[in-house]
C-alpha cells in the first residue's frame, strides 16, 4: 500500500513563494511517475508538473518558470517549488504516485495553497 502525505501548504501573499512536499511510503518513489495536480474551487483537478523514474521533469505552460518538481529519493519526498505566487494559483495541491504512466495511481489528502493581500 502506497501512502502519500502532503504538506507546505498556507496563505501567502502575492509574490510570495511555498515549498511543498509530498512523502511517500510503501513504494520507492524512484521508481514511479511522480505527479502534482492543483484543484481549484469548482475547477477540474490539472496536472502541473511531473518526474519520471528516470528524473525527467516536465512543468505545463502555464507555470514553466515559475513551477518546479525535484525530488529525493533518501527521503522518498517530492517537492513543488513554486515562485511569484498569483491569486490564480489558490488551490488544493495533490501529490500523485504511479508505476505505469496511464494508472490512476495513489493520490495524497491535498495541502491547500491561498494566494492574497
Amino acid at each position: 500500500q502506497v501512502q502519500l502525505v502532503e504538506s507546505g501548504g498556507g496563505l501567502v501573499q502575492p509574490g510570495g513563494s511555498l515549498r511543498l512536499s509530498c512523502a511517500v511510503s510503501g513504494r520507492p518513489i524512484g521508481i514511479a511517475y511522480m505527479y502534482w495536480y492543483r484543484q481549484a474551487p469548482g475547477k477540474q483537478r490539472d496536472s502541473v508538473a511531473s518526474i519520471s523514474p528516470g528524473g525527467i521533469t516536465t512543468v505545463v505552460n502555464s507555470v514553466r518558470g515559475r513551477f518546479a518538481i525535484s525530488r529525493d529519493t533518501t527521503k522518498n519526498t517530492v517537492y513543488l517549488q513554486i515562485e511569484d505566487l498569483k491569486p490564480e494559483d489558490t488551490a488544493v495541491y495533490y501529490c500523485n504516485f504511479r508505476l505505469g504512466i496511464n494508472d490512476l495511481g495513489y493520490w495524497g489528502q491535498g495541502t491547500q495553497v491561498t494566494v492574497s493581500s
